[in-house]
């Protein structure tokens, strides 16, 4: 057996802190380790802090998902507060943050997942020509018009918030806004403009009311089958060229998912608590184990991160993120036997590693646990099962199959505001814990707080990515995208676009420019320029 060793650095098309190692032999990937390059501290920064620091500076954690950042912010003073939170401002929040995770469905799919489609790889498919003449980078008809209209939900963002991003509308108590009748006008009108001129004509080639339909793996290939304006539409043309080239044969990843659960329920959420949260999202939470076939609540208090293989001096137990004191270590070697990462490794208790992100949320939205009002979808678990499992094309079709739920959600929110009534409540400060959990585009988010003093004791921030591209854990177990990349096939050493492949269906969001490296003599392999 002989092993071939990459060094991918970096990979992705935004942030270039995400670098792969995989060993290949005989053409497939055998072994991988995901390796996160940059340490942010914001755990450290706050520390210390008034406790209203974190509306200012966990959004600027990302550029992308920063009012999912400030939700949980929020929340967690909240909780932390015991406050009252108006009607209006739940769904205010919602709003945004709906808002926010709608622009980034088309963003990622065109400007960071799509453009692979016209790798020199496929060039043989039957679709490639017509995937190059839609989805080419800057040149591709469909790449400006989905990179162009994501822009549009971002404008309801800057009604409530001032701007995106980095806006701090959310605070303790509420929002600080009150749309105005003409405001929330201006927001309806937006989002008619998207559906009208993107939405339903180039994504779905239907109607919204014509894809809700869909309910099984069955009803839609019935759908793509039904006309030539849904075989044809960009999600047609996608799920038909991903079987071509065969991305349903890799990516399979842990088997086990997990989500926070998001949008609290205007109704039900107004004086919030930890405990409390459950029983009150929208969107429910949840575990699914694939193996065992089964759905279960999430509770913060299942989670731990492990420091085992992460540059951090902080004993590599298992621990609660309460619990936890960020402390950086100095050294930040790369060896592949103890620390590569300045990600930690989270697990959940009892389940172990779990991926989070759009397929984790819409497996567990087909389970029948939690509460019989909460939303029901049992759409990609049935294609989930149909196809026998999780890939690199099924997180694709999760990701892109959100996106008319979220704007259905988004009209609730905006027929549901009563503008007359109050949208701030000022809170009592006072010492204590708190906890904020949502679903960011890529996945489960949440902030933990502990307030002593007046103060910021401890914070800490457990990302999306985090959970799934965190190195081993204490029992040497790989993270849910160092798993998915076993058994990816690579056609040319030189140019793995294969590995980007199984990394950018987690939306892991690097950088754009992508090179690779040979690990024993460091010579580049292949460079491309990608945005």
């Amino acid at each position: 057996m002989t092993i071939k060793t990459l060094d991918i650095s970096p990979v992705g098309r935004v942030e270039g802190d995400l670098d792969i190692r995989v060993d290949i032999d005989n053409g497939y990937v055998v072994n991988a380790w995901t390796q996160a390059e940059l340490f942010r501290g914001f755990e450290v920064i706050l520390r210390g802090k008034d406790p209203q620091a974190g509306l200012i500076a966990t959004p600027r954690i990302c550029g992308i998902c920063g009012g999912s950042h400030l939700t949980c912010a929020s929340w967690a003073l909240d909780t932390a507060w015991q406050t009252e939170v108006p009607r209006n401002a739940i769904l205010a929040r919602n709003l945004g943050q709906l808002v926010e995770t709608i622009q980034s469905i088309p963003r990622y799919f065109y400007g960071l997942f799509a453009i692979d489609l016209t790798h020199k790889n496929y060039s043989s498919s039957n679709f490639y020509e017509e995937a190059t003449r839609r989805f080419a980078a800057f040149t591709g008809k469909h790449y400006e018009l989905g990179i162009t209209i994501s822009a549009k939900p971002l404008e309801i963002y800057a009604l409530l918030g001032g701007q995106w991003p980095h806006s701090s509308y959310m605070v303790p108590g509420g929002v600080m806004c009150a749309p105005t009748l003409t405001d929330i006008t201006r927001a309806w009108s937006i989002l008619e403009y998207f559906r009208t001129n993107w939405l339903e004509p180039v994504w779905l080639g239907c109607s919204l009311e014509r894809y809700e339909e869909i309910k099984t793996y069955d009803d839609l290939m019935a759908w793509i089958d039904e006309s030539p304006n849904h075989r044809d539409s960009d999600l047609g043309f996608y799920w038909r060229m991903g079987f071509d080239i065969g991305l349903d044969k890799y990516g399979v990843g842990v088997g086990k998912y997990m989500t926070w659960g998001y949008l609290p329920h205007e109704d039900k959420y107004q004086h919030p608590t930890i405990d409390g949260r459950n029983a009150a999202v929208i969107m429910k939470s949840g575990v699914f184990d694939s193996f065992n076939h089964t759905h279960t609540l999430m509770d913060h208090t299942f989670t731990l991160e492990s420091t085992a293989h992460s540059w951090y001096d902080e004993g590599g137990m298992d621990i609660h993120p309460f619990d936890r004191i960020t402390r950086p270590t100095q050294n930040n070697t790369k060896d592949f036997n103890n620390a590569y990462s300045w990600s930690t490794a989270v697990l959940h208790k009892d389940y172990g590693r779990l991926e989070v992100g759009a397929l984790a949320r819409q497996l567990i939205a087909g389970g029948t646990h939690g509460e019989s009002w909460q939303h029901y979808d049992g759409f990609i678990l049935d294609v989930f099962k149909q196809m026998g499992g999780a890939s690199t094309h099924l997180r694709q079709l999760a990701r892109v199959h959100e996106i008319v739920k979220l704007y259905r959600q988004a009209e609730h929110c905006l027929r549901e505001f009563r503008l007359n009534d109050s949208w701030y409540i000022q809170p009592e400060e006072k010492d204590g814990k708190g906890w904020g959990a949502t679903a960011a585009a890529r996945g489960s988010l949440c902030h933990w707080l502990e307030i002593e003093g007046g103060k910021i004791k401890n914070y800490q921030v457990i990302a999306p990515t985090t959970w799934n591209v965190g190195p081993r854990d204490g029992q040497g177990i790989r993270g849910p995208i160092e798993e998915a990349l076993i058994g990816t096939p690579i056609r040319d050493l030189s140019d793995p676009v294969e590995v980007g492949h199984v990394a950018r269906s987690f939306d892991s969001c690097m950088v754009c420019t992508v090179h690779a490296h040979d690990s024993k003599t460091g010579q580049e392999l292949a460079r491309f320029r990608t945005a």
